[in-house]
């Protein structure tokens, strides 16, 4: 190894322990062990411009292995990234640019919020598709073109290895042949209790070639000269995805090296001060050579700088084509704009209308879709079920990446990470299932509401849907665990007008949303309303007198306005306000909500009923309480207490209390 290479990674290592002892907290273990692999990268292959991190032709960088953050912070500061010493001695500190795990609204060049085992690998499985769509989407106008054309890297650990969302996404990505991603595997056979060997014996690189990958192995990890050899071999390899596993010593040079102790303890005082006199540094904290750290950026600066300069040219004269395909893709690529333009309140629909609510926003999907070739997504092997297939569109093949129906399998965890990764270009993405298959996807949508991606999560069968199938098919509770999940938008709109009126709030939104759709029969309501959905909750049914609201959402809005009618006939007029989405409902002002909410207030709606103590007691409160027993959905309803009748009477005795 090169004298100054040597240097260069002992910096590294050092600023990244000293980071670790300054928060008293943090991963010295992959910081000391894996240092060769992430300045390999950096010095060899990213193509990155520290001076743009925004680039949208930079590799992306996606750490699954979310540990190394110590790591790459010390790698983006060597390199000129908007991160100073400062910043490095504020590492895990509240608000500060280099958080404990990376976040890449706090973090200008980081590519991806990573944390969870697995996630991150998934989530850039999900990069390699969305790079390879958006190659296709613009090829299809521009023939060879340069305007996207990189990398997908991802570091893993023998965590994620252990996973079974990494498992599912590395299936699909042998499948669907992403020669743009190279995943790069920290080997150190050490997990945060134990050896490896305690909890696996898998042969990880068989496992992978069985599912289609490239695999290469470098058994010194310290090397950078075979490490750099290994990401050679896995460019020239263009119709798969390359792992290389690199055995690395976990805590290297430390007391505890290659035990679990070193994985999340900062080192010793005394274990510290041996590793930097061993390293050739005086034991002063962040002690940093400025014509070492001037070296390194000018290398990456003339490795990249041409190639980033050449790209702004291309980029600047594809800006004056005359076509407005080739300017609404290079106004997408700038701005991620996806062009949403449309009157939502332009949809006609017949008076006639009665269809399930899974087919009605099937037809809204597809119409959307059909005007703006920046949305895609599939179901997990529930597309006929759920009725999201793009009647019109291929779906996402090896053989055509143009493709914008995604089969993603009986793979829910998997698709709830891989829209992430694509939705980062600014896709708007969709992922659908059954309701009750929610929950294998909760660490997904959180995820994606930490980045605010444009991911929309469309879950149907919401309520008695399944009745016949009983218990195990039971949905009820899963929609207020949805809307307690911070920054996600949670829609559940009554029929089409609201469907439709959902569609536009989510194009617009560029935020993580959920849309809950029942599989029952609807017609138009009368007093619905496309506008309503953006509001949160809007009047569907008014009242002359003003002695209760009753609030509801979603196809309980039926039974509701059925029951108010009922009620009107022996003297009970009540106001009845539909609640497409709560989340805005809650972000009302006090004044908006004072108009919508007179008299006693009443919520009807077969889910929890504590959400929605803070409009009126628990006692005023008709939901459900219990799961799903079997039967017809009139039989289930019955024994639930939420048919007509008793809902009649419970609403009858809240208002003589």
């Amino acid at each position: 190894m090169k004298e100054e290479t040597k240097k260069y990674l002992n910096l590294l290592k050092i600023l990244s322990v000293d980071m670790i002892d300054a928060a008293g907290a943090g991963y010295p273990g992959i910081s000391l062990g894996a240092s060769s692999i992430i300045y390999t990268l950096f010095t060899e292959h990213l193509n990155i411009m520290p001076t743009s991190p925004q680039w949208l032709n930079r590799d992306r960088l996606v750490l699954s292995a979310a540990h190394a953050t110590g790591l790459v912070y010390a790698n983006m500061y060597m390199a000129g990234f908007d991160i100073t010493l400062e910043d490095l001695k504020k590492f895990g500190q509240p608000n500060s640019k280099t958080p404990l795990l990376n976040d890449m609204l706090k973090t200008n060049g980081i590519d991806l919020t990573t944390g969870p085992s697995g996630y991150g690998f998934s989530a850039a499985v999900g990069m390699a598709m969305g790079e390879k769509y958006y190659q296709s989407l613009l090829s299809k106008y521009i023939k060879s073109q340069k305007l996207i054309n990189h990398y997908i890297y991802c570091l893993i650990s023998d965590g994620d290895i252990e996973s079974g969302l990494l498992m599912e996404a590395a299936s699909l990505a042998g499948l669907y042949n992403l020669g743009n991603l190279i995943v790069l595997y920290d080997s150190n056979n050490m997990t945060m209790d134990n050896n490896l060997e305690k909890s696996s014996i898998d042969d990880i690189l068989k496992k992978f070639s069985s599912m289609g990958w490239q695999t290469d192995y470098v058994g010194e990890g310290s090397s950078v000269d075979k490490v750099d050899k290994a990401i050679k071999r896995a460019k020239r390899v263009t119709n798969k995805p390359s792992l290389i596993e690199i055995k690395t010593v976990i805590g290297k040079d430390s007391f505890n090296q290659n035990t679990n102790i070193v994985h999340d303890h900062p080192l010793t005082k005394d274990d510290l001060e041996n590793l930097k006199r061993k390293y050739g540094f005086s034991t002063e904290k962040f002690n940093v050579d400025d014509k070492l750290l001037d070296s390194y950026r000018k290398y990456i600066q003339n490795r990249v700088g041409r190639k980033f300069k050449l790209w702004q040219e291309y980029h600047d004269a594809m800006a004056k084509y005359p076509s407005n395909e080739i300017r609404m893709l290079v106004n997408f690529a700038d701005n991620k704009d996806i062009g949403f333009n449309i009157d939502m309140n332009s949809f006609k629909i017949q008076n006639t209308y009665q269809e399930e609510m899974t087919e009605s926003n099937n037809k809204i999907l597809n119409i959307l879709a059909d005007k703006i070739p920046f949305i895609l997504g599939g179901a997990s092997d529930m597309a006929s079920s759920c009725r999201v297939n793009l009647s019109k569109e291929a779906n996402f093949t090896s053989k055509n990446y143009l493709g914008r129906n995604i089969t993603f399998g009986v793979r829910e965890a998997a698709m709830g990470s891989i829209v992430s990764g694509i939705s980062t270009y600014g896709f708007q993405t969709f992922a659908a299932t059954h309701l009750r298959y929610a929950y294998s996807m909760l660490e997904d949508i959180k995820m994606n509401s930490l980045m605010n991606l444009p991911v929309c999560y469309i879950f149907t069968h919401d309520g008695f849907s399944n009745s016949k199938k009983g218990a195990v098919e039971s949905s009820f509770e899963v929609l207020n665990v949805l809307r307690n999940i911070p920054h996600v938008l949670v829609f559940r709109p009554s029929d089409i007008n609201e469907i439709i009126g959902v569609w536009g709030t989510i194009l617009k939104a560029k935020q993580t949303t959920c849309l809950i759709l029942s599989g029952e029969i609807t017609h138009i309501l009368k007093g619905s309303k496309v506008a309503g959905a953006s509001k949160g909750a809007y009047i569907i049914r008014e009242s002359k007198s003003n002695v209760a609201t009753v609030l509801s959402s979603g196809f309980d809005i039926t039974l509701t306005l059925v029951v108010a009618e009922e009620l009107m006939k022996e003297g009970l007029d009540l106001r009845v306000v539909s609640v497409p989405c709560k989340n805005l409902l809650d972000k009302m002002s006090d004044s908006d909500k004072n108009s919508l909410l007179v008299g006693k207030v009443i919520v009807l709606e077969s889910s929890g009923k504590d959400m929605w103590c803070r409009y009126t007691s628990y006692d005023n409160i008709i939901g459900i309480e219990d799961v799903m027993p079997s039967g017809s959905v009139n039989e289930s309803m019955q024994q639930l207490g939420f048919d007509k009748e008793s809902i009649k009477s419970k609403i009858k005795n809240i208002l003589k209390k």
